[in-house]
C-alpha cells in the first residue's frame, strides 16, 4: 500500500473495523457468472477488471451510460472472505478489482474494454503507478469464451497501434469468486473527493495516461 493511500485511509480506521465483520460473513462472495443482479430481467451482464487501486477503477466506470453498478472487491486469489488488511500482505493472491454490472443494449463489453485499457498502464509489471505489489496487478477476468476473445482482440489492437513502448503485461484470466470489499472502500472517490484527488494526482496516474494515451486517455467522469 502506498504512503499516500495509507494516509487517505487513516481517518477511516474506526469505520473499517466496524464494517469488516459484517462484510466478511459467509455468502458474501459471488462468482462472476452468478453475480448479484448480473442477469436482471435477462438483460444485464457483468465485467470484472483489475487495474490497480479499485478506488480509481470505480471512478473510471461509474457514470458511464449503460453501467448499472460498480463494486470494489477482491478476486483471483485463494483466500475466502479476504479483508483489505489480508490482501495488503500480498499473500492471498487476490487483486483489487471492480465488478461492473451493465446493460449490453446500451454499452458493449468491447466499449468497456476500450475504457479499461485507456485508463491503466498495461505495461507495468509491478502494480499500477505508485501502488506496487501483486494485489495491484492489472487483469481482465473473463466470464465466458466470448469475453475472452474480445479481450484478446482489443489487446492485439493496442499492440498493433504502436502507442506503447513496452510489451503489455496485463493478464487475461478466467473469472473466479469475487469478494466485495469493505463498505468504506465503496464509492471512495465520491465520499472523499478531496482525499481521493490528492491520492490520484500524487500517484501520477493522470499524468501518465495523458502522456501515453493522449486524447484517448480515460479520466473519471467526475474530474
Amino acid at each position: 500500500m502506498s504512503i499516500r493511500r495509507a494516509a487517505a485511509l487513516a481517518v477511516l480506521a474506526v469505520a473499517a473495523s466496524s464494517v469488516s465483520a459484517v462484510l466478511a460473513a459467509p455468502g458474501r462472495g459471488t462468482t462472476h457468472a452468478a453475480a448479484p443482479a448480473a442477469r436482471t430481467a435477462g438483460k444485464a451482464d457483468t465485467a470484472v477488471f483489475a487495474g490497480g487501486c479499485f478506488w480509481s477503477m470505480e471512478s473510471q466506470f461509474e457514470g458511464v451510460p449503460g453501467v448499472l453498478s460498480v463494486v470494489s472487491g477482491y478476486t483471483g486469489g485463494h483466500v475466502a472472505h479476504p479483508s483489505y488488511e489480508q490482501v495488503c500482505t500480498e499473500t492471498t493472491g487476490h487483486l483489487e478489482s471492480v465488478r461492473i454490472v451493465y446493460d449490453p443494449s446500451v454499452v458493449s463489453y468491447a466499449a468497456l474494454l476500450d475504457r479499461y485499457w485507456h485508463g491503466i498502464d498495461p505495461t507495468q509489471a509491478d502494480g499500477q503507478f505508485c501502488d506496487r505489489g501483486e494485489s495491484y496487478h492489472s487483469a481482465i477476468f473473463y466470464r465466458d469464451e466470448a469475453q475472452r476473445r474480445e479481450a484478446l482482440k482489443t489487446e492485439r489492437a493496442i499492440e498493433r497501434s504502436g502507442v506503447l513502448e513496452k510489451p503489455i503485461v496485463t493478464a487475461i484470466r478466467p473469472a473466479s469468486v469475487f469478494w466485495p470489499a469493505e463498505a468504506y472502500h465503496q464509492d471512495f472517490a465520491k465520499k472523499n473527493p478531496l482525499r481521493y484527488r490528492m491520492y490520484r494526482e500524487g500517484c501520477g496516474r493522470d499524468r501518465w495516461l495523458r502522456k501515453v494515451w493522449g486524447k484517448l486517455a480515460v479520466m473519471p467522469l467526475s474530474h
